[in-house]
């Protein structure tokens, strides 16, 4: 007996109760972790905390079942039939045929591409080597089972583990529980790794990680021994098999109802649910059937009402500019990662980290009351290349049918004598940027356009925003000599975790590696980039806009909380633009069309965003999540959710500048009207 309990059961089984207990104590933990380190809008009653923790349990209890899916498959592999002959050389020969199959050039694995081809060769080598091994050495079979099962035991512990520390981490950075953007980020795996090497210490993490997967492990096997002397009986195999089914249902069921409750509060529809759970939940609604999904309405009014809210004609269609002589200025668009109003001292910021963007502020055009249409940096570059409120689920930049045409901003200047670029510190493939930009108008320049001896500092994501500034300079150089005017679209990096950049460019109080300490940095290269270009011959010529492409963080009570999508918009242009606030609420999508229209560039094109400054410009904004979609008008937030739900609030602006947002008791239909009108035409009629 040892020290512990000789427990007479399939060994699998074990492992999956062991691991069931461990998950939901760790998830117990960790839910009441993520309560004490929730965002500092944060509150919840006591009455919250027990719903949380009791609603969390179930769901973690559902997940947990439905995480062991792959030891109710390995399970009958614990068998020693397979040995005999002839069954020993049918399945040995498999393994080999499955091995020699992977390094075929017309695998599946080698048309999937990436590293699959790397992985199948390994575990097909491996399993047809280890099998082989057993085959010929009966003697160590019982042992090789033994080691087996504990490897897989320490595996799910250990990724348990992993992920809840994972959990934890993007709480603090996102303030929800995994969703699309975790799943956005696994598909790049070198930024997302690197990014997670150079922002934490993560050999001291995975070392805690290992101790206590040890510790769990020895702890579980000093009071219970697992016994291998069933594996080969079919009996006990097929209840567990059919018992595990039933479980299965029960599992699926229940993290299906847990992650349908609504409890009004966002932070507490977070804590209740399971962070695996909205992974895979996220991962396969990135993209959502707006028919299927939404609110619809017949779709000639649809059509009807979208132009005219839009100010389209019945071709779709409307001009920009006027009669007169057309201003033909270059264009520099900054887009600048995260950087929400707040940041800034006009919005009420008191720690004066952006002292050049705000000298700017009293020489330019200034939006005051600007929305940016997503809380990813694709919706900010689709909000201001395309100007039309954003889609359900993926972005456009994102999806395979991606080629607008003549729809954006980069194509329309094009027609009119434009060098047209898109500038990025990182490697473009990222987010699917080069393949959008390079097939709407734009020419893409990125990190592997800069020099190795012009760069002065890079991490994982990108050159610092000094160096793609100065990459900006020599390109825009060069196009002025060619005698056409230029617009350029420039995308920042260095306002991202792990929040580092070259030493010596800023002084900072307190840990520089913080998000205040990098847009402290940004802010200083955009001085340094427009101080450098008044001594350029173009300059005068040319109009600089500012803006950011999201806000830093988008948690909030509710899943469209405004604060949390207000962003600085400056455009600066000495002689052309008078300094001047405007103070009207305007969005993303109106900043171009307003542009261009104060070039005069007589233009036709199909946006949705309007020229502010017109006298029929009527004030509103438009956010997104990646399912739920957003309508701001005359003080009320409209949001349309899967599956067709229609919300509305009123907005209350607080005096620490955050907004509270209750739920309005009687509809305002107009608003849900026009709501749906756009983000319907724009799902189903815009390609």
């Amino acid at each position: 007996m040892m020290n512990g309990l000789d427990v007479r059961r399939h060994p699998v089984s074990f492992v999956f109760v062991s691991f069931l207990a461990t998950y939901v104590i760790i998830g117990f933990l960790l839910r009441f972790v993520l309560i004490f380190t929730s965002p500092a809008d944060a509150s919840y009653t006591v009455g919250e905390i027990l719903r949380s923790v009791s609603v969390g349990f179930l769901s973690d209890l559902g997940m947990g079942i439905l995480l062991c899916i792959p030891m109710s498959i390995i399970a009958p592999g614990l068998n020693t039939w397979k040995y005999a002959k002839p069954w020993g050389y049918v399945f040995g020969a498999l393994w080999w045929l499955a091995f020699v199959y992977s390094w075929l050039p017309f695998s599946v694995f080698r048309q999937y591409g990436g590293g699959a081809p790397m992985v199948a060769r390994i575990f097909f080598g491996w399993k047809a080597i280890s099998f082989t091994i057993r085959c010929l050495l009966p003697g160590i079979r019982s042992a090789w089972r033994r080691v087996s099962v504990y490897a897989l035991w320490a595996v799910y512990i250990f990724l348990l583990l992993c992920i809840s520390a994972g959990e934890y981490f993007f709480w603090q950075e996102f303030g929800v529980r995994y969703n699309f953007i975790a799943v956005d980020y696994l598909v790049y795996t070198n930024e997302v790794i690197g990014n997670i090497m150079e922002s934490y210490n993560i050999v001291p993490l995975m070392a805690v990680v290992i101790a206590l997967t040890a510790l769990i492990i020895w702890l579980q096997v000093h009071y219970f021994r697992v016994s291998l002397d069933t594996v080969s009986e079919w009996r006990p195999l097929l209840g567990n098999e059919l018992l595990y089914v039933v479980l299965c249902v029960f599992g699926f069921g229940t993290v299906t109802w847990t992650h349908g409750l609504d409890s009004g509060d966002q932070y507490v529809n977070q804590l209740e649910q399971n962070g695996a759970c909205d992974f895979v939940i996220a991962f396969r609604s990135n993209t959502l059937d707006y028919k299927k999904f939404y609110p619809m309405m017949p779709q000639p009014a649809c059509v009807w009402e979208y132009r005219r809210q839009a100010g389209l004609d019945s071709k779709g269609e409307k001009m920009l500019g006027d009669s007169l002589n057309p201003l033909h200025k270059n264009i520099v668009l900054i887009t600048v990662e995260s950087l929400s109003a707040d940041f800034m001292t006009r919005y009420g910021n008191r720690n004066h980290i952006t002292p050049n963007l705000d000298r700017l502020v009293g020489k330019s055009l200034v939006f005051d009351s600007l929305y940016a249409c997503g809380n990813r940096t694709v919706r900010g570059l689709e909000a201001l290349s395309l100007c039309i409120p954003p889609s359900a689920g993926e972005s456009i930049i994102k999806r395979p049918e991606n080629q607008m045409g003549s729809f954006s901003v980069g194509a329309v200047l094009k027609k009119h004598g434009y060098t047209v670029q898109f500038l990025y510190g990182g490697d473009s493939y990222f987010d699917n940027m080069r393949d959008y930009f390079s097939h709407n108008g734009y020419e893409v320049i990125d990190r592997a356009s800069i020099p190795k001896k012009d760069i002065h500092f890079e991490n994982i994501w990108g050159v610092c925003d000094e160096d793609i500034f100065d990459k900006g300079l020599q390109v825009f150089d060069a196009d002025s000599r060619k005698g056409r005017p230029f617009f350029a679209q420039i995308m920042t990096t260095s306002n991202h975790r792990p929040y580092t950049y070259p030493k010596g460019r800023i002084t900072f109080d307190g840990d520089p590696q913080c998000r205040d300490a990098a847009v402290k940095y940004t802010d200083y290269a955009i001085g340094r980039f427009l101080s450098q270009a008044s001594k350029k011959s173009w300059f005068k010529n040319t109009v600089f806009i500012v803006i950011a492409d999201h806000c830093a963080s988008s948690a909030g009570k509710t899943s469209l909380p405004l604060d949390k999508y207000h962003i600085p918009c400056l455009v600066y242009s000495p002689g052309f633009i008078v300094p001047q606030a405007f103070r009207k609420t305007c969005s993303q999508i109106d900043v171009m069309p307003t542009l261009l229209s104060m070039l005069r560039l007589h233009a036709t094109v199909r946006f949705a965003g309007t020229d502010v400054f017109a006298p029929t410009y009527k004030p509103r904004a438009f956010m997104a999540t990646y399912q739920d979609l957003g309508y701001f008008e005359h003080g009320h937030l409209t949001v349309l959710s899967p599956i067709r739900r229609v919300r509305q609030y009123r907005v209350q602006w607080l005096p620490d500048g955050t907004v509270n947002e209750p739920m309005l008791k009687h509809a305002d239909k107009q608003a849900a009207h026009k709501a749906r009108a756009w983000y319907q035409y724009v799902n189903t009629e815009i390609k």
